[in-house]
């Protein structure tokens, strides 16, 4: 099922999107932190304005150079452990959210994403049993400011502006993420296009890396790499990251 979070009548509410009839079936609770249920009522797609379908209270977890031409178009090679690295969870927006060009940044870049939720606590978690703690999937975008990236010899700068971490339209909770077209268009040019199944490690690799370094909670976002075709990003453009089966993921830029 596709999980939705969203403002309507100046609320903050969860839905499950009927695609049939675009709507959503109003929930009472927070899906990922408290269990829900169904409420009989239905509320129309439009009528609704999506906000990211997660804000973790933790953390987002990243991993650079996870398929190989995305590596080499930035002159490198897929690393021989998992490059990780953390993005803020201020740097997270929804759907529709501007995102912003920092002053200090001359060149902004795309790279869409599959993200990863986590849905309980993980703890050297085995690759085989990675799947028992994921709650579902969603589209990223992991803005990065390559300018400073390059400069800095670390990427917290580069990576972790606000509005650097687009995520939505929902939550798949029923998604294999073994195969699937990924990719993004910059005002409806094909930018990036690639299919899951080139990822160089699996989803339950990357939860074991990560949750060996550190406790994985509820809510954590892990993202999982971005394939070949990153670009860059200018004041008036729309970025569109897809994900087969998932959605679109939409958002204007904005110089800040």
């Amino acid at each position: 099922m596709k999980i939705a979070r969203f403002e309507y009548q100046d609320q903050l509410a969860y839905g499950i999107l009927d695609e049939d009839k675009q709507e959503f079936v109003r929930l009472m609770g927070d899906p990922l932190y408290a269990g829900f249920e169904t409420l009989d009522e239905r509320i129309k797609v439009e009528d609704a304005r999506l906000l990211a379908p997660v804000i973790p209270r933790s953390k987002v977890v990243a991993f650079g150079r996870n398929y190989l031409e995305h590596a080499r178009e930035m002159g490198n090679e897929v690393p021989e452990e998992p490059l990780m690295f953390l993005k803020p969870n201020t740097s997270i927006i929804g759907p529709g959210h501007p995102i912003r060009l920092p002053k200090q940044s001359e060149r902004v870049e795309h790279e869409v994403e599959l993200a990863v939720v986590i849905g309980s606590v993980a703890r050297n978690v085995p690759e085989a049993d990675a799947h028992q703690v994921i709650f579902g999937y969603t589209v990223a975008n992991d803005v990065t400011a390559r300018d400073l990236q390059k400069q800095d010899g670390q990427w917290s700068r580069a990576k972790g502006f606000d509005s650097f971490c687009p995520l939505g339209p929902y939550i798949e909770t029923e998604f294999d993420p073994s195969s699937g077209g990924i990719g993004a268009k910059v005002n409806g040019e094909v930018r990036q296009v690639g299919d899951l199944n080139q990822l160089e490690r699996t989803i339950g690799a990357l939860i074991a890396y990560a949750s060996s370094v550190f406790t994985l909670l509820p809510g954590d976002v892990l993202l999982t790499g971005t394939p070949a075709g990153v670009g860059p990003l200018e004041d008036g453009d729309e970025i569109t990251c897809a994900i087969e089966g998932i959605g679109n993921l939409t958002n204007p830029v904005v110089a800040d």
